[in-house]
């Protein structure tokens, strides 16, 4: 059964995120205040109304209780209607609340009144960016807790012919291999300790933030 997804709010951030989770077979109910965002995520989405999230009225007829997940993906200076939003979704049961913070004090207050998750796309996406500039091993990263983060990087030079075992990197640098992918295109395959590193291939990593630069750096 496909995933009943609440996405509340149509910026570029929420009509992104509407759009990609249909095309992943979600069923979505799109809404925003503005009739016109409204109209055109309703060629790609399950469902789509204009609904003013700070009304509790209108709310409860979306039934967000009954869904697998809502995001309020408010943003701009909308900070007071995003922090409604949230509690209103938090007092109609929903499971699963992801709530989109401007910026530390934001962050606080949403945490402060029941949002599970807590997201700022800007400042994910710049530090993916600025990651990918400065360290062009980096082939992608995705933050996976508050400083937890899933990493991967293309084998550096130093690598190449040697084993895990011999790379220690837990020891040396708290990273955890996940696993290995054989080529640009290749399945990603569960790492044995023995198993000897190619130049093309690509490492699947687990650790902190600061670890992955330390690592590119000093392997």
């Amino acid at each position: 059964m496909s995933q009943q997804i609440l996405v509340i709010g149509l910026g570029q951030f929420g009509m992104s995120l509407a759009r990609t989770l249909s095309e992943k077979g979600a069923e979505v109910l799109a809404v925003d205040t503005n009739k016109d965002l409204v109209e055109e995520a309703a060629d790609f989405v399950t469902e789509a109304l204009v609904v003013d999230a700070t009304d509790e009225a209108e709310m409860a007829r979306l039934e967000p209780g009954k869904r697998d997940a809502a995001v309020c993906a408010i943003g701009g200076d909308s900070k007071e209607a995003a922090i409604i939003c949230t509690v209103l979704l938090r007092q109609m049961g929903t499971p699963l609340v992801v709530a989109r913070a401007n910026d530390k004090v934001h962050k606080r207050i949403l945490k402060m009144v029941g949002a599970h998750q807590i997201i700022n796309p800007e400042q994910e996406f710049g530090k993916r960016l600025a990651n990918r500039l400065l360290y062009s091993n980096m082939v992608a990263d995705t933050a996976i807790g508050e400083d937890l983060q899933l990493t991967e990087i293309s084998v550096q030079p130093s690598m190449v012919g040697k084993n895990l075992i011999e790379l220690a990197l837990p020891r040396r640098f708290g990273v955890m291999v996940a696993g290995i992918r054989r080529g640009v295109q290749g399945k990603i395959m569960q790492p044995t300790p023995n198993e000897i590193l190619k130049s093309d291939d690509n490492l699947i990593l687990v650790s902190s933030e600061s670890a992955i630069p330390r690592l590119i750096k000093e392997v």
